[in-house]
């Protein structure tokens, strides 16, 4: 069964710091692309297309960054036990939003439930 579970979100104050974490089932191969995504809107949590770019591991473990993550969050992955993370630090409010992790898997894609980030000023 693919299951990609999303867990480390929470309320944290800006300038402060969250990790998330992504389970990916034993479905998803090590081989499948991961990254993150994230939705502000209940449009954008609704339509897939509309989430916001946020971090990516190309199949070659190349690790490509949206700007406004770049310096600021890192993304990781545990291969051996299937986990992906994202360490965000200098949150700003605008950083609030509802976290997916993505699995792209040759050319089928996966999406997790989603894990709601609120960063108060």
């Amino acid at each position: 069964q693919v299951q990609l579970v999303e867990s480390g979100g929470g309320t944290v104050q800006a300038g402060g710091s969250l990790k998330l974490s992504c389970v990916a089932s034993q479905a998803i191969s090590v081989d499948c692309e991961m990254g993150w995504y994230r939705a502000t809107t209940s449009n954008e949590r609704a339509r897939v297309s509309e989430r916001e770019f946020v971090s990516r591991q190309w199949s070659d473990d190349t690790i490509t960054y949206a700007e406004h993550a770049k310096g600021r969050f890192t993304l990781s992955r545990d291969k051996v036990n299937n986990i992906l993370y994202l360490e965000m630090t200098a949150l700003k409010s605008n950083d609030t939003a509802v976290y997916y992790c993505r699995a792209n898997c040759r050319g089928t894609v996966y999406w997790g439930q989603g894990t709601q980030v609120t960063v108060s000023s």
